[in-house]
C-alpha cells in the first residue's frame, strides 16, 4: 500500500495528526459560537486555526469547520459561505477571488476500498481550486482534485475528477457540460 500520498494509521504521524484534529476542533467549536460581529474574536481564532492571519480581504462566515487548518491556504479575496468543511491535511489552496457557496465540503484525506487496507492507512491528495472559481452550494470537492481558474462547480456537484479552466461541472459526479 505505501506510496507518496498514503499515512499509516497507528503511526507517530498520524498520531500527530490526530493531537492538531483535537487542538482544531476546540478552537472551531469556539469560533462557531461567537456572535456575527465579533470581528476581533473571530480573527483571533482564525489566526490559530490557520496558523497565520486571514489573508487580505478574505471573508468567511461561521460556522466553519477544519480538521488541520495549518494546510489551508487561502488567496486574497475569497469567499466562504456559512457551513464550509474543509479537511486539509493533504493540503488545500484555494486562489484570489474565489467565491465557496454554503455547505461546500473538501476532503483530502479517505481510506483505500480494499477492505484488509482500510482500517490500517488513510490516503489522500492535495486539492488544489484556481483563481475566479465559484463553486456551488452542497459541492463536494475530492482529494487529489485540481479545478481550473474560471471555472464553476454547480450546487450539489460531487467533483473527482479535475476541472478544466473556464468550464462548468455539474451533476452527482461531476462532468464537463459547457466549456468557455
Amino acid at each position: 500500500m505505501p506510496s507518496e500520498n498514503v499515512m499509516r494509521i497507528r503511526s507517530p504521524e498520524f498520531q500527530a495528526m490526530s493531537e492538531r484534529v483535537l487542538r482544531v476542533t476546540e478552537l472551531t467549536s469556539r469560533l462557531n459560537v461567537l456572535p456575527f460581529d465579533d470581528d476581533a474574536g473571530k480573527a483571533e481564532l482564525f489566526e490559530q486555526i490557520l496558523g497565520r492571519p486571514v489573508p487580505a480581504g478574505v471573508t468567511i462566515h461561521p460556522p466553519f469547520f477544519t480538521d488541520h487548518g495549518l494546510n489551508l491556504d487561502l488567496g486574497e479575496r475569497v469567499f466562504i459561505n456559512q457551513n464550509c468543511t474543509f479537511l486539509d491535511h493533504a493540503g488545500i489552496r484555494i486562489g484570489t477571488r474565489t467565491m465557496i457557496a454554503p455547505r461546500v465540503t473538501f476532503i483530502t484525506m479517505g481510506h483505500p476500498v480494499d477492505v484488509e487496507e482500510r482500517r490500517e492507512w488513510l490516503t489522500g491528495g492535495p486539492i488544489d481550486v484556481g483563481e475566479n472559481v465559484w463553486i456551488g452550494a452542497g459541492a463536494t470537492i475530492l482529494p487529489g482534485v485540481s479545478i481550473g481558474r474560471d471555472a464553476v462547480v454547480a450546487a450539489g456537484a460531487i467533483v473527482a475528477d479535475d476541472v478544466p479552466a473556464g468550464t462548468l461541472v455539474a451533476g452527482p459526479k461531476a462532468t464537463v457540460t459547457r466549456n468557455g
